[in-house]
């Protein structure tokens, strides 16, 4: 029998939401935050907010501020379907492809 992880940090994800190009904005429950991002089909986010992180200079985003030291604007980057991208994103808005994204604390 396999040992149980008791610090791994998938144990905070609480909830997932489903996003495709023609969808809305998606924000989670309050107190919460986006920390991983499934793309279903090739994906790109929206180049104004459509990813928001928590840091923008710790996490990849598109607001295209504070993009230093960790930080990474992605404006018009195609994130390839099956790639999980992982981070703190307070909005996520998909311009094109399909997303699920996963909440936790």
């Amino acid at each position: 029998m396999g040992k149980v992880v008791k610090n791994d940090w998938t144990g905070s994800i609480n909830g997932s939401a489903y996003s495709t190009a023609s969808s809305a904005a998606i924000t989670p429950t309050a107190g919460h935050v986006w920390v991983a991002i499934t793309m279903l089909s090739d994906s790109v986010f929206d180049s104004g907010s459509g990813l928001v992180a928590e840091s923008a200079t710790t996490y990849v985003n598109t607001e295209g501020i504070g993009a230093g030291a960790a930080g990474l604007v992605v404006d018009s980057v195609t994130f390839p379907k099956g790639v999980t991208i992982y981070g703190r994103w307070t909005e996520i808005d998909v311009a094109s492809g399909t997303i699920v994204a996963y909440q936790g604390l």
